[in-house]
């Protein structure tokens, strides 16, 4: 099993993958704090059809001047939101994009960067190895940014205390703290040990095909059921398998390793 997986993470994680994904975006930047708020727009929109998310990505960064991380900064209600009017992605709406905005502004104003959030999320609670109090934390912090925030926007911004398995902002602090070259790896504060596995419905079911996830419910206490699985495979790196997981479900198994696979996936697709 940990050679197939290993190996079927080393396939989907390669570089000629990216331009699939929405990481793509973020990999379009080259200053770390343009790809840090791009990416947590692109980890919050990273839902539906493929080709529409990255359109309605590209759209947004266009609408942000090619400036993710000045726009934001400098946001300001009446000067700036007329930028994201008619913008929005399956249920990101307009007024989310705003109000998403202006409290990420007055976050990097309080803290300079989303990073030391997340950082202080971490240190916040001792005796915790995942990233559970960083997601808490962050979620937190933008959503008390501005106490008129609109109680919607609580919908895109998940957090571990309300059973949700927090997929997008799993995802967002592994592309961010994990090296490359299909991660970002611009964070230092997040060891990859610690990150929780990005657990959806799609990767859920591949899990537990491969005997990896028992609990039936893709939420947070799964994520952290699949995270030990993953942990007992690769401690330092358990998130490496995402790509598994996700390779497995969308493209199936590679043909050049269709050999390794455990029975549970011999009706699996396999790649030509």
């Amino acid at each position: 099993m940990k050679q197939f997986l290993d190996q079927l993470a080393e396939h989907y994680q390669s570089a000629e993958y990216i331009r699939f994904d929405p990481i793509s975006i973020p990999h379009g930047f080259d200053d770390p704090a343009d790809q840090e708020i791009i990416g947590l727009f692109a980890a919050l929109l990273a839902w539906g059809r493929r080709d529409t998310m990255l359109r309605k990505l590209e759209e947004l960064c266009e609408r942000m001047n090619y400036h993710p991380a000045r726009f934001v900064r400098d946001f300001r209600l009446g000067r700036d939101e007329s930028n994201l009017e008619g913008f929005k992605h399956r249920t990101f709406q307009p007024d989310d994009a705003s109000w998403l905005c202006r409290n990420l502004s007055a976050c990097l104003k309080a803290s300079g960067s989303l990073e030391q959030i997340v950082r202080r999320g971490l240190e916040s609670v001792r005796g915790v190895d995942h990233i559970g109090p960083a997601i808490e934390h962050l979620s937190s912090a933008i959503l008390g940014a501005d106490p008129d925030t609109p109680a919607r926007l609580s919908k895109h911004l998940a957090r571990p205390s309300t059973g949700s398995a927090c997929k997008r902002l799993c995802l967002y602090i592994r592309w961010m703290s994990r090296p490359g070259p299909f991660d970002l790896g611009v964070w230092t504060s997040v060891d990859p040990s610690s990150l929780v596995l990005p657990l959806d419905v799609h990767s859920g079911r591949q899990a537990r095909r491969l005997g990896l996830l028992v609990r039936p419910s893709d939420d947070w206490r799964s994520a952290l059921e699949l995270t030990a699985s993953c942990r007992a495979l690769d401690r330092a790196d358990p998130a490496r398998y995402d790509f598994a997981f996700f390779g497995l479900g969308a493209f199936g198994v590679p043909s050049t390793i269709s050999s390794l696979a455990p029975r549970a996936l011999t009706s699996a697709p396999t790649m030509r």
